[in-house]
Order: structure tokens, then C-alpha cells, then sequence
């Protein structure tokens, strides 16, 4: 039966497969008729323009009646209470001032205003710390260097008496009325800088460590982490030291890592923290070595130094690196054969792009300069080797590059020659890969920039309106940086500490950064002088009329934490002993 069955259908589907089944198409039919017009759609939002500046529109301005004493240096902002706290070196407290009630109204005088009143919390004279042996010690306190805020918990790195010894950290805890103090924790000598990690976990201390004046006694540099849980600050410190680098200074040295101190000092008294940035996951941290022209990255989950990353040296014979290398000269900026300059930054910040961290400096410079050592010299002091004389002997002169301050610590062969000259500081911003590979530099352009703007006063002191002042040493010296999200675009904020102008940047694209904007409040016409040499400072001529001077630290609010719905700016001037608040609007 099956048999049959599959016999049967095999002849049929033979059978149907030799026939052609399919019919001829018919003709196409005829159109159908145009269906109702549809409903009009809303109308799409205008597309906005690319931003093309910035305008930083001063609103409020404190003003200490202190002058060249460092009397407003490190700002920070507390969003949830509204207030900017301000170390003020002079009088050794903190200024808090409460912008709560600020409008978003231009100040008629910004060179002058002063519409912040502060409440202010003194630095005490001596603290007990708990010792690592659980005992009670008693540290003699000096000046606060800066200050970091984090949820309710307020840190201050305070200085010994006697800046060689360790210092402290002071902690507050913000309550209904002035701060509280929690305790004070040790950490190392000279703490500059003080941060909290991004979840608020920790609190990392740039000790410095300068050496005595004489370098009778030179401190190591160190790093300090205490371990913050549940709002409660740790009784000790953690310390990540650089020890272990002793043994590799002739290998750091060829990466681009400066060293110059009296024969017989360590890798670990050489370096010298100066300001540290956390990625925002909390595992790594970056600490700009200033005078050691590098950077330390850190390791904050094994506490440990990964690596010393040199910085290596700009280039001044290349036209994009051109500066005026002379207070003698008026605006001549040029290129300068067989001329490095060291990059030296102070302030450093980080973010992500792509999924990457990047570095941001503000390439300051900075000299050893001290009875016991100096590394600092004119040119016209150092023997140059025969060759550097051929290379420069076109633009040499004793009121040109021969006023130019450079360093006796390197490029000098055998026999005392320099090889190169190196100047200190590049006078400009950078951005560096996590590995240290630098990805832009700002070359010329903020000389170049104030140079057409101020002409002839561009490259003057802050304690003085004298032009081209700072040519022969380190130009407008960018000292103070923040990073700023506005929209869709990251900006960088350069603080020029000669010159007391900002710099703006939108840095959205590492590798593409594009100048924005220039501001000062300043009076250039103001003639006036301060002698900061002198406690309390000197003052003579018309300084009430000089406006800001000095941009130690600069300060990002965004929009969501501003008392006025509008980013703004904070900018801490310590010559002026001023605080400057902006509102931010970018122009398109």
C-alpha cells in the first residue's frame, strides 16, 4: 500500500512539472485617486549656532583691604549651602561668603565693588593629632595653604610653624551655623594642596617638602591619603612616598625629569607635589611634580607611585613656541635657537574623552632658588658652549636674550658649557594622555594674544603696572586652571598670574582645542606699587583703582549649582587680596 501510494504521487509530480501552470500578467490597472492631504506637522526647534566666545560678566566681588599677602588664594565653592570659602593667607583664616543672594546683574564698577561681606573662621595656633603609636601630639600650626569641600565635610591643609615639620589637615563639618571642627590629622611637610576623591572616600595631601632656606633640612615630598567613611575623617594619614625612585635618578632624568638641589639629595627630597586631580572613578590620581618638571600618577587603590612621567621640553626655535625673551625690548616675540622650555605646571585637572583620561596644566615654571642652592642664572651669566654661541650669535645681545632667566641645571656638558639653555616654564597650557604623551600645547598664544591686545604693558607684574616686565623671566606665568562643561562644550579657564587676565578655551576635543575668549579686571592706567617683600605689604600710588591682581585659583559653578541659574566663574586674586565672581554666557 505504501508502495503503491509513493508510486503514484512521483508520477504526478512528474506529470505537473512538465506543465507550465503560470499565466500571462495582465495589464496594469489604472492609478487610484490622491488620498487627503495630511495634518501639518510641528515645527522643528531652530538649530542653535556654534558657539564663537565667552562673555565673563563680573556680579559680585569681595575685597579683603589686604594687598600683595596672599590675602585670597585657594577658593572653593560649597553648592549645597551657596557659599565660596577663600583662604586668606594674611590674616591665616578662611573667608566664607555667602552668594545665595547674588543676581545675575553686571557690577557698575568691577574694578572697584565690593558686595560680598564674609564670616570668618580662624586657623588655630596648635592642634592635637593622634601619633601612629596612639599617643596625644601636640603640632604648632602655620599658615593654611588650601582647602577642598565635600558634602558636609570642609579640609584644610595647614603648615607647621616651622614649615620642614609635618603639618596638618584641618576638618570641619558643616552644620546649621559656622563650621565645627571634627579633629586634625597629620600628614607630611609643607601640605600645598588638599582633594577630596570624587565619591568623597578619601582626601589627598600634596606635601611639598621645600627645604630650609639654607637646606640645612630637606623633607621628602610625599603624598597623603586619609580614608574618609560615613562623613567621619580617619584618625591617621596613609603616606605614598616616592622612595623607591632613589635608586632611578639618572633614568628619570633622561625622560625629561628635572632635578637640581645640593649634592647628596634624594629622588625622594627632590620631588616636590604641588597640586593633585583624581579621574572620576576614584582609582587614579595625577600630581604635578612643578620643579621637577613632571608628573606622578598614582596607583590609589595599592597606594603605590606607578610612574614618573617627564614632561620633556618645548621647543623655542619653532615658530608656533616663539616668546619674548627680554624686559628690554618692548613686544618682541621670536624664536630662539638651541632655547628648551621646561613645561613646570601648578594647577592640573583632568577629564574624559572617548573613554580616556586626559591632563590639563598650567604651565607655570618655577626656580630653586635658595641661599643654600640656586639653579637660576641670566644668560648673559652662563658660558655657552661655542656651538650655541654660532647657533644664536644672529639675535644675541646683553639686553636681549641675555636677560633671559634660565636653569644652571641642565644642558651643561663636562666642562660647565651649556649645550642648551632652559627656561623655566612654557608660557601656555597643555594636554597630556594618561601615558604623558602630550596631545596639544597652546605654543605662543597667550603672550601673542595679550601682546595685540595690551601691546606695549603686556608681560607686566602684578605688583606693578610696568610693561614687559616678566618678559626676561617666565612671561604671563599660567598659574590657576578649572575645567567647566557649558551646553555640550568643555572649557578650560587659564588664570595668568602676571598678567591677572584669564584665558578661555573650548577643549570639547583634546586634540583640537580652540581659543574662545580673554578677559581682565584690571586697570592698566593705574599706577601703583607693592612690596611684597615686607609683612604686612608696602603699598604706595593708586592700587585701589588696579582692580584684580593675582589669579591663585579659578573656580567652575555650573548652571544646576548656581545660586542664579547661570554657569559662573570664581577667580581668587592673591595680590589683590580680591574675589571675583563671573557669570558665564557663551556668545553665538
Amino acid at each position: 500500500m505504501r508502495t503503491q501510494s509513493w508510486m503514484l504521487a512521483a508520477v504526478l509530480g512528474l506529470t505537473l512539472s512538465a506543465c507550465n501552470l503560470e499565466g500571462q500578467d495582465g495589464a496594469p490597472g489604472a492609478t487610484g485617486a490622491t488620498g487627503a492631504t495630511g495634518a501639518t506637522g510641528a515645527t522643528g526647534s531652530a538649530g542653535a549656532n556654534a558657539p564663537v566666545g565667552m562673555t565673563l560678566q563680573p556680579i559680585a566681588r569681595f575685597v579683603t583691604g589686604t594687598y600683595g599677602a596672599g590675602a585670597a588664594e585657594i577658593a572653593q565653592y560649597d553648592a549645597v549651602r551657596k557659599q565660596i570659602y577663600v583662604v586668606n593667607g594674611a590674616a591665616n583664616r578662611v573667608e566664607i561668603l555667602d552668594i545665595s543672594q547674588v543676581k545675575n546683574q553686571a557690577l557698575n564698577d568691577p574694578i572697584t565693588a565690593n558686595t560680598l561681606t564674609s564670616l570668618p573662621l580662624a586657623i588655630p595656633t596648635s592642634v592635637q593629632v593622634q601619633s601612629a603609636e596612639n599617643t596625644t601630639e601636640t603640632i604648632n600650626l602655620g599658615f593654611a595653604n588650601s582647602i577642598s569641600i565635600k558634602g558636609d565635610l570642609l579640609a584644610i591643609a595647614v603648615e607647621a610653624s616651622v614649615k620642614t615639620q609635618p603639618g596638618v589637615v584641618l576638618f570641619y563639618k558643616f552644620g546649621t551655623a559656622a563650621p565645627q571642627f571634627v579633629r586634625a590629622v597629620k600628614v607630611g611637610s609643607l601640605p600645598d594642596m588638599v582633594t577630596f576623591t570624587p565619591a568623597g572616600d578619601k582626601v589627598l595631601v600634596a606635601n611639598e617638602g621645600e627645604p630650609a632656606p639654607d637646606y640645612s633640612v630637606d623633607p621628602v615630598g610625599a603624598i597623603s591619603v586619609i580614608s574618609v567613611a560615613a562623613g567621619e575623617p580617619a584618625q591617621q594619614a596613609q603616606t605614598i612616598g616616592f622612595a623607591s625612585f632613589d635608586s632611578q635618578q639618572a633614568s628619570l632624568a633622561s625622560k625629561g625629569v628635572k632635578f637640581a638641589a645640593p649634592q647628596g639629595t634624594t629622588v625622594s627630597q627632590d620631588l616636590e607635589p604641588e597640586y593633585i586631580t583624581v579621574s572620576n572613578d576614584g582609582k587614579t590620581a595625577w600630581v604635578s611634580l612643578q620643579e621637577n618638571n613632571a608628573l606622578a600618577k598614582v596607583d590609589l587603590t595599592s597606594a603605590t607611585v606607578t610612574a614618573i612621567q617627564g614632561l620633556g621640553f618645548k621647543d623655542h626655535s619653532l615658530s608656533r613656541n616663539s616668546l619674548d625673551v627680554s624686559n628690554k625690548d618692548g613686544v618682541l616675540l621670536q624664536t630662539v635657537p638651541g632655547l628648551r622650555g621646561m613645561y613646570q605646571p601648578d594647577t592640573i585637572a583632568n577629564f574624559t574623552w572617548q573613554g580616556a583620561n586626559f591632563v590639563v596644566t598650567a604651565n607655570e615654571g618655577d626656580a630653586r632658588d635658595w641661599p643654600g642652592y640656586s639653579e637660576q642664572k641670566r644668560v648673559a651669566s652662563v658660558t655657552r658652549s661655542v656651538d650655541l654661541q654660532a647657533a644664536q650669535a644672529s639675535m644675541y645681545n646683553k639686553d636681549g636674550l641675555g636677560r633671559l632667566n634660565v636653569s644652571t641645571a641642565l644642558g651643561q656638558d663636562a666642562n660647565g658649557a651649556a649645550q642648551q639653555l632652559y627656561a623655566f616654564g612654557a608660557r601656555s597650557f597643555s594636554i597630556w594622555d594618561s601615558n604623558g604623551m602630550q596631545v596639544f600645547d597652546s605654543g605662543n598664544d597667550l603672550e601673542r594674544i595679550a601682546a595685540s591686545i595690551h601691546g606695549t604693558k603686556f608681560n607686566s607684574n602684578h605688583v606693578t603696572m610696568e610693561g614687559d616686565n616678566r618678559s626676561d623671566d617666565k612671561g604671563p606665568e599660567p598659574e590657576a586652571l578649572t575645567l567647566g562643561t557649558i551646553g555640550n562644550r568643555l572649557y578650560a579657564f587659564i588664570g595668568a598670574e602676571r598678567m591677572s587676565s584669564i584665558y578661555v578655551y573650548d577643549i570639547t576635543n583634546p586634540f583640537q582645542p580652540v581659543f574662545v575668549d580673554y578677559s581682565i579686571n584690571r586697570n592698566l592706567d593705574a599706577i601703583y606699587s607693592i612690596n611684597d617683600d615686607t609683612l604686612p605689604a608696602t603699598v604706595t600710588g593708586d592700587v585701589q583703582q588696579a582692580g584684580d591682581l593675582g589669579p591663585e585659583s579659578l573656580v567652575f559653578i555650573s548652571a544646576a549649582q548656581s545660586p542664579v541659574g547661570q554657569p559662573l566663574l570664581v577667580s581668587a586674586n592673591e595680590v589683590s587680596g580680591t574675589v571675583t565672581v563671573y557669570s558665564l554666557t557663551e556668545k553665538r
